[in-house]
């Protein structure tokens, strides 16, 4: 059913809380999105010096938000699958392994393009 709200300021103000809020529960409830806001805090800077030009600065910064935008993603599905039920099932488990996978392709992405810059560089 779509909503009935008129679109505006608003809505943009309540989304920008909302995303305030998932970030934080992601800072306070994950641990691995933790790790990766560290390596972030790092890596985006010295992406911005490293990277020639703004198309290897995207490559390079972009990469890193993609693994905590999917580290959330994961972390949403899990408590989802826990939510509707705390017990085993086949597809609750696949559903899991499968957002675990996504955050590693991600991972392998960013060694990819930071390889392949710094490679350029030496």
């Amino acid at each position: 059913m779509p909503s009935t709200e008129p679109r505006g300021p608003k809505q943009i103000y309540k989304a920008l809380i909302w995303s305030l809020k998932g970030l934080r529960a992601g800072w306070t409830y994950e641990a691995s999105f933790r790790l990766e806001v560290y390596f972030s805090i790092i890596l985006f800077p010295l992406g911005l010096w490293i990277g020639n030009g703004a198309t290897e600065k995207a490559l390079l910064c972009g990469s890193v938000l993609l693994v905590m935008s999917a580290e959330l993603l994961n972390s949403a599905v899990e408590a989802v699958v826990d939510r509707v039920s705390p017990e085993f099932h086949e597809l609750a488990g696949r559903a899991k392994d499968m957002g675990s996978a996504a955050v590693f392709l991600l991972m392998a992405n960013v060694l990819l393009c930071w390889m392949l810059v710094l490679w350029q560089r030496f």
